[in-house]
């Protein structure tokens, strides 16, 4: 560009050289136009390379208004030349007085026609009677990845099976969000960051995945209402782990994928008769309950199994509740693995029916209640 400027400006001096062989003497003539054109286009070049990141619909708005307001400043100008010879003012002095209210009236224009443009550029269409021109994106639409989603880690794994078939969008403003975590003084936060910094490089490097990096300077306070705006204007799903930016997509009639719903739809199903093998890791809220945790990390809460706290025992589901935190199960313990009660027969007394029977009866009838002492004691379960 610079060098198609300059040649064009030094044109009428190679001219004049071949037709006058004492236009040499004119050189200095032409020293201040090729300064002023240099200069002129150096400063393009700077200007163009200090805005790398430029917007279509911004420059079609400059475009556009400058245009409009053109137009405008013709009918005006129009306007002024008829009334101007309508009361016969052909004066000369009076003449420049009408260029320059014109051209005062042009700029004025344009830039206010550019000012709506710009700042109404989001809601403009090319719009036809029951026609409206709109970007169409072709495909599986692509899908934006959250921040919550790199920190997450579970995209890598889900991605390494082959079910992530779309493309995914990466924007600038996430990967500077994970470098802030990264650079913090929080040692979590420094950890959460560069496992989503790491997790970026492994997808970039897996050839499962189509993963591209979006420089588009979206405009919002935080990075979540930018990446709403991003997937609005270019017609993107959104993927995230976020509960509250969800709920923020989908009042923008933004498509969203949660891979926390993802999760709870693929735990396991357990039914109520169901046997499960379980290891109980500590004890439960009740005194002879144990806790423990399936593969997937549902809980289990295993009755009287407050006792066998670090073993592996065989459990019978007996109910399962789901909640807003995720999916309980509720399971007794196997025939083989209860334990022993006091009530319990002893197998060296025998087990015959006789026996049973005379164990049963052979405790004394009490036919009067003792007195009530003290407080009442209330019908209530404590269980309840």
């Amino acid at each position: 560009y610079l060098i198609l400027m300059v040649t064009v400006s030094l044109l009428p001096f190679v001219g004049e050289l071949t037709n006058d062989a004492d236009a040499n003497l004119r050189v200095f003539d032409y020293i201040g136009t090729f300064l002023i054109v240099f200069v002129f286009g150096l400063a393009i070049i700077l200007v163009d390379a200090a805005t790398p990141n430029k917007r279509l619909s911004a420059v079609f708005g400059v475009y556009l208004g400058i245009g409009a307001g053109l137009v405008a400043a013709f009918a005006i100008g129009a306007l002024l030349d008829l009334i101007w010879d309508s009361w016969n003012l052909i004066d000369d002095e009076k003449q420049a007085y009408l260029k320059l209210a014109k051209l005062a009236i042009g700029i004025t224009l344009c830039y206010v026609a550019v000012s709506i443009v710009i700042t109404t550029k989001d809601d403009f269409r090319l719009v036809i009677p029951y026609v409206e021109f709109a970007k169409q994106v072709r495909g599986v639409r692509p899908l934006v990845v959250d921040t919550s989603v790199l920190i997450d880690g579970r995209l890598q794994g889900l991605s390494q099976t082959g079910f992530v078939d779309a493309p995914l969008v990466l924007p600038q403003f996430v990967i500077d969000e994970l470098q802030t975590l990264a650079d913090s003084s929080d040692r979590l936060k420094r950890a959460r960051g560069r496992r989503g910094l790491a997790l970026v490089t492994s997808l970039q490097n897996n050839p499962r995945v189509s993963l591209s990096i979006d420089d588009s300077d979206v405009e919002g306070p935080n990075v979540d209402q930018k990446l709403v705006q991003l997937a609005v204007e270019q017609d993107f799903r959104l993927l995230t782990t976020d509960y509250n930016l969800n709920r923020v997509a989908q009042i923008r009639n933004v498509a969203v994928l949660n891979v926390n719903d993802l999760s709870n739809v693929l735990k396991m199903e357990a039914v109520p008769g169901e046997a499960l093998t379980v290891e109980i890791m500590r004890r439960g809220e009740n005194d002879d309950q144990g806790v423990g945790f399936m593969p997937d990390g549902t809980m289990v809460v295993i009755e009287h199994g407050a006792d066998r706290i670090g073993d592996t025992v065989d459990i019978t589901v007996s109910n399962v509740l789901q909640t807003s935190a995720g999916k309980m199960i509720f399971g007794t313990l196997g025939d083989d693995e209860r334990p022993a009660t006091s009530t319990d027969a002893d197998p060296a007394d025998g087990d015959d029916a006789s026996t049973i029977a005379r164990s049963a009866t052979s405790q004394p009838r009490q036919t009067e209640r003792p007195p009530r002492t003290g407080t009442p004691r209330s019908r209530r379960n404590p269980r309840r």
